[in-house]
């Protein structure tokens, strides 16, 4: 370990351990109290939002990725608006923690209960989107556990003020600042550092470009909470209402193309195309979108970008839309088990049974029947907010809010029982 790691591991050591200890305190602060924090906060981001658009207005000077990327760090008021918002719906969120999961009483007498309990530290690592360190900071809270936010660099400002506002929001309800932590730095090492911190970070959670999730997960030292890129697909069936493919589609590629519901690929049924597509691409082009297409919609649309094989394992994340012809639903779902990511896949049809064997067949963690991809979000599914969209099979999958950040315990009561 050289010089400049071994700082970074002591600065990491030196917050996880007052992390576990604001931890142990948030586990057994009531739900008034953690309610209370967000609801702070919620009031401390509307006071300090020119403050936090300032830090912004910093951050966007310095940026100079692509249009996509900007319209995700960018805030303006109707965004901080939105996160002061999603702390009070979190708030407004049944207690994740006052539940009994199960309870059952043994021959012997015994009861035996299943209580929900905070995961404990969760580290959070994550790009561009400065309303995220809110969302996330909310959701903990909210379940009663510590965490340890690192933004990216892009973000650095607009981070730092939105911090203000949760610490002002912990100290109105007598918790620890500590709750909530933000990474001294951005430099890489510190990720290191928090991937290799078995016994202060209790869950990683990355959030970001696919380079950022294999690297957490190829070096991280705890459990990680995986978020793959959103390989999402649209499915325009052979029974579909056009005037709704066309209205939906429009929506889940264009609403915000910089966000991982968005849609990067149409599969159109093969019946339908030579009608459909046309008006499709007229659509999308007049919304600024251009397209990467396979020989059967180049032979529907001649003006269309002839697509390579790598377009379809590509998270465009930008006004981009690949699109395929497919014979028939099966074929459908033959592309998605090849190219998605089993983040979010929609099927557009009124064709009822074609519908419900496409939601029963398609593996991802977020399917949906004639609706945008773009409703993969923890606000849209009630949750408040998200700390990030599920894409693995262990322990949660689609949008994580408060009650996906919970584990259980079991507590035994008895009369004086003994084992024979």
């Amino acid at each position: 370990m050289n010089a400049e790691s071994d700082i970074f591991t002591r600065q990491m050591s030196h917050l996880g351990a007052k992390a576990r200890a604001a931890a142990a305190i948030l586990a057994r602060a009531d739900a008034q109290t953690r309610n209370h924090a967000l609801r702070a906060a919620a009031g401390a981001l509307r006071a300090a939002a020119p403050q936090i658009l300032q830090a912004n207005s910093q951050d966007m000077q310095n940026f100079s990725g692509t249009a996509a990327f900007g319209d995700r760090l960018m805030l303006n008021p109707a965004r901080v608006e939105a996160m002061a918002r999603g702390l009070e719906e979190v708030a407004a969120l049944p207690d994740p923690l006052a539940r009994t999961l199960a309870q059952w009483t043994r021959p012997n007498g015994l009861v035996i209960s299943r209580i929900a309990q905070p995961l404990g530290v969760l580290g959070m690592i994550y790009e561009s989107r400065p309303n995220v360190g809110a969302d996330a900071a909310a959701i903990a809270l909210k379940s009663g556990n510590a965490i340890l936010l690192r933004g990216g660099s892009e973000s650095f400002h607009s981070a730092g003020a939105i911090h203000a506002a949760i610490t002002a929001g912990l100290r109105a309800a007598g918790l620890p600042d500590d709750c909530v932590q933000i990474a001294p730095s951005t430099d890489r090492e510190f990720v290191a550092a928090m991937l290799a911190a078995s016994g202060f970070i209790d869950l990683i959670i990355p959030r970001g470009g696919k380079s950022l999730v294999e690297r957490v997960q190829r070096d991280a030292r705890v459990p990680v909470l995986a978020h793959a890129e959103g390989l999402n697909h649209t499915y325009i069936h052979a029974a579909a209402d056009f005037d709704m493919a066309r209205e939906i589609l429009a929506n889940a590629k264009m609403r915000r193309t910089g966000i991982c519901g968005a849609t990067e690929t149409l599969l159109l049924d093969a019946a339908i195309a030579p009608a459909l597509l046309p008006l499709l691409t007229a659509d999308l082009a007049a919304l600024g979108c251009g397209f990467r297409a396979d020989e059967k919609a180049r032979a529907i649309v001649a003006s269309l970008q002839a697509a390579t094989p790598g377009d379809f394992d590509t998270e465009w994340l930008d006004a981009i839309l690949n699109i395929k012809i497919v014979d028939d639903v099966e074929a459908a779902l033959a592309h998605i088990a090849r190219h998605g990511s089993e983040h979010t896949d929609a099927i557009i049809t009124q064709d009822s049974a074609a519908a419900e064997y496409f939601l029963k067949t398609v593996s991802s963690a977020v399917s949906l029947w004639n609706a945008s991809t773009q409703f993969c979000d923890g606000g849209e599914f009630g949750f408040g907010a998200e700390i990030g969209i599920a894409t693995g099979r262990i322990h949660a999958r689609g949008p994580v809010g408060p009650e996906q950040l919970t584990t259980f315990r079991y507590v035994i009561r008895g009369t004086g029982q003994v084992r024979p």
